[in-house]
């Protein structure tokens, strides 16, 4: 049985390249026979960059009605906000005092922040150490990441050898990273990556009318509507690609290449794909955040007593060797 781990953060409500390029995967690798998945929305990560409080609850409300509307199954595996379980607090602290400064002043995600010193934070200076405790608090084996985050892998795989070294034992289980090389970038409506750093995202739980504004600002170049077009270099057949069958791709092809086509008409069969790609996703979605939050409440409760079980027993584990115990 593989132990696996996936965090979420709730920064924002999650877009389309969010459920591509992790919750999906996250809940399919889940539904393996075999694999034990802990799930789990990063909401003390958020604080870093989020400080107003009921949005930053709002945030967690959406991000977790999307992981049930894509049907993650929480009784066979673990959800919950890592702000409830105090174990994690607990165990970065541990482990802020086994991580060597130079260490984190080469993180990435620092380095790319630092030249506006001022407005960095002691927390996401540390933010590679509370995801260190994230994952050894649940003994987790297996991390699926994108590439930009192989390297904060590598960092609690550190963190974690020197305190096993420390004390000569086993503490904690040295986790490995699992990079899909097959996940391609979303793209956002601009063609940069789908980022809402860059506001360029398509949230496919907007009313419809909402939806169809959001998705007519996909940039497309001038070319007429009655000329043929390239289909490989357009951002709306690229995400219709993404979501489309085989059959509906290459009929769109054929659609771009024939002349006679408008991007207008190639956004409106983007439009109408989500919506009916996604239509019971966005009624479950609807249910959980608009219609019974209390649902969500009970859900989000019952994994975090889960987690607390196994995350006390990692903390008394290491505060047994720290001699706090």
């Amino acid at each position: 049985m593989s132990r696996i781990l996936t965090g979420i953060q709730s920064s924002g409500r999650p877009h389309l390249g969010n459920i591509l390029g992790a919750i999906k995967p996250a809940i399919d690798l889940s539904k393996q026979p075999g694999n034990e998945s802990f799930l789990f929305i990063a909401d003390l990560h958020s604080l870093t960059t989020i400080k107003d409080g009921p949005q930053r609850q709002e945030f967690t409300k959406a991000v977790a009605a999307t992981w049930l509307a894509f049907g993650l199954d929480t009784e066979k595996n673990t959800f919950w906000r890592q702000s409830r379980v105090s174990e994690h607090t607990e165990l970065c602290w541990y482990l802020d005092c086994f991580t060597p400064m130079p260490m984190l002043n080469n993180a990435t995600s620092f380095k790319e922040k630092s030249d506006k010193y001022a407005n960095v934070n002691a927390g996401l200076f540390v933010y590679p150490v509370l995801q260190a405790a994230d994952i050894l608090l649940y003994d987790a084996e297996i991390i699926p990441v994108g590439k930009d985050q192989r390297q904060h892998i590598e960092m609690t795989r550190d963190i974690a050898g020197a305190f096993n070294r420390e004390y000569n034992d086993d503490v904690f289980v040295l986790p490995e990273a699992r990079i899909d090389e097959r996940l391609m970038t979303i793209p956002g409506l601009d063609g940069q990556k789908m980022s809402k750093s860059y506001n360029n995202y398509i949230d496919i739980f907007l009313p419809e009318n909402d939806l169809w504004k959001v998705i007519k600002k996909v940039k497309s170049d001038s070319t007429p509507m009655e000329e043929p077009k390239n289909p490989d270099v357009d951002i709306t057949f690229q995400l219709y690609s993404l979501l489309a069958s085989d059959g509906q791709v290459a009929a769109m092809r054929a659609n771009y290449e024939g002349g006679n086509y408008g991007y207008g008409m190639a956004k409106k069969a983007l439009y109408e794909l989500i919506v009916d790609k996604f239509s019971a996703e966005r009624e479950r979605f609807n249910h959980y955040y608009h219609e019974n939050p209390g649902a969500l409440e009970d859900e989000l409760r019952k994994g975090e007593e889960k987690a607390r079980a196994i995350a006390g027993q990692t903390i008394r584990r290491v505060r047994e060797k720290l001699g706090f115990n």
